[in-house]
């Protein structure tokens, strides 16, 4: 916990780049200018004339510790810092007591919790009173939409807003401006242009992750020089050739997923392994292996889309590196499960129906009836309640008229898929009453 009129503890030159280059003033400040805006309401904060509170999120190294800092910076507020990964309800409580007593000779304090969405809502009610009368002017980091992590009551008093990955030529910038500045490397070396390119692609839009490897390689260097070898050599990662902007990115992302939907686990780990060495944003690859678990896979195995959604959990909870081992796993499931195309096949006829002007009215008694007047208008009246029969599904019409017999779901007889045909077969029969349906 940090206090006094300063944002964030001296500065010294045996500090890491990253905390020498954060920006003292709103000039300074790279990128998130979607929120930077003349009038807008962070501005307001920073300049010293906004008094809500604020939940800032988006992911590591997009400025949010930064902005906290110059929101308490502009006009005296003290600072203190706590995070959720440490602090309990009694430093919590023991803020809010130091904040109440400042107020009494007329200072205002900021209080700061990076990784908010880690506290529990014990925690974070104990925050609430505080917040509400402006004992505290509370800003809150995190990585997690705070719309499922913080309470309603205090989300309700805050400002929320979202802050973006920083561009490459925001992240090009941070790095030129730390090259040359005094508080940096002061001119000191000379750093090539694919040296910049190649930190620029490892950054992922993370502004300190960018000036990390900027110093790193910058200690590593002997004559003052800093090319694409010492960069790759520093940072342990290899120079692959890819452009997270250009036509690599697109043709490695496809190789990627005609690599899991053609059953090569090898050739995918290939593609997977040549992203996360050349920077690629995990999130992007995490909603692609969402997206080929039920385009691909499907109901031939039903838990491969789990196992998507738990990697992309992980990344987001996690990060990396760690998370490429659940990026990996997720890999290794869709490349080895039984493909099928069935589930993309179904949503597709079923949308291209609908294109076709087949909608058709919903059947009366399928129609919601828990209003007045339901029951007048025949809505849901005859309706049969399938939990009444012994087996669960009885005779009864669900489509539209227009829609009668239409077969969207053809299961394939691979992996789970074979054991789910007969029984689609078998659930059509009963619902529809008759031996099959005609084909249309």
């Amino acid at each position: 916990m940090s206090g006094g009129s300063s944002a964030l503890p001296p500065v010294g030159r045996m500090s890491p780049l990253a905390v020498r280059m954060r920006p003292a003033s709103l000039d300074e400040v790279v990128g998130q200018q979607h929120l930077l805006g003349p009038g807008s309401p962070l501005r307001r904060l920073i300049e010293g004339s906004g008094a809500a509170s604020v939940l800032l999120y988006g992911p590591p190294g997009t400025g949010k510790t930064t902005l906290a800092a110059l929101i308490s910076t502009a006009t005296g507020r003290r600072f203190e810092a706590l995070s959720a990964l440490s602090a309990g309800v009694k430093e919590v409580r023991a803020v809010i007591d130091l904040a109440r007593r400042r107020l009494l000779v007329g200072e205002q304090t900021v209080l700061f919790i990076d990784e908010v969405h880690r506290f529990s809502k014990t925690q974070q009610d104990a925050l609430l009173a505080a917040v509400e009368n402006r004992i505290v002017l509370l800003v809150g980091a995190t990585t997690e939409n705070p719309s499922f992590s913080v309470v309603s009551p205090l989300l309700s008093r805050s400002l929320v807003l979202q802050l973006k990955s920083l561009s490459d030529s925001d992240i090009r910038e941070v790095l030129r401006r730390a090259i040359a500045d005094e508080r940096g490397l002061d001119g000191q070396y000379g750093v090539s242009e694919a040296a910049l390119d190649h930190i620029v692609r490892i950054a992922g839009g993370d502004a300190r992750r960018s000036l990390t490897a900027l110093e790193a390689s910058a200690e590593s260097s002997l004559d003052g020089t800093v090319d694409v070898d010492l960069v790759e050599a520093s940072v342990d990662r290899a120079a692959v050739r890819y452009d997270r902007a250009g036509d690599q990115h697109y043709d490695v992302i496809s190789a990627f997923i005609k690599s899991l939907r053609g059953s090569d686990v090898d050739a995918a780990l290939h593609y997977l392994a040549r992203m996360i060495s050349a920077g690629e944003d995990p999130r992007f690859i995490a909603r692609r292996l969402m997206i080929q678990a039920s385009e691909d896979v499907g109901m031939a195995d039903p838990t491969a889309l789990q196992t998507a959604v738990a990697a992309a959990q992980v990344v987001q909870l996690v990060g990396m590196p760690e998370a490429q081992l659940a990026l990996a796993h997720a890999t290794i499931h869709i490349a080895t499960a039984p493909k099928s195309g069935a589930v993309a096949a179904a949503v597709g006829a079923a949308i291209s129906d609908i294109s076709a002007g087949k909608a058709g009215a919903v059947p009366a008694h399928l129609r919601d009836g828990h209003y007045a007047g339901a029951a007048a208008l025949g809505n849901a009246q005859g309706y049969r309640y399938p939990h009444d029969h012994p087996d669960g599904v009885l005779t009864q019409q669900y489509p539209p008229d227009e829609l009668i017999g239409a077969d969207y779901y053809t299961p394939t007889d691979h992996g789970y898929e074979r054991e789910v045909g007969p029984r689609v077969t078998k659930l059509r029969r009963i619902v529809r009453g008759r031996a099959g349906a005609p084909d249309r």
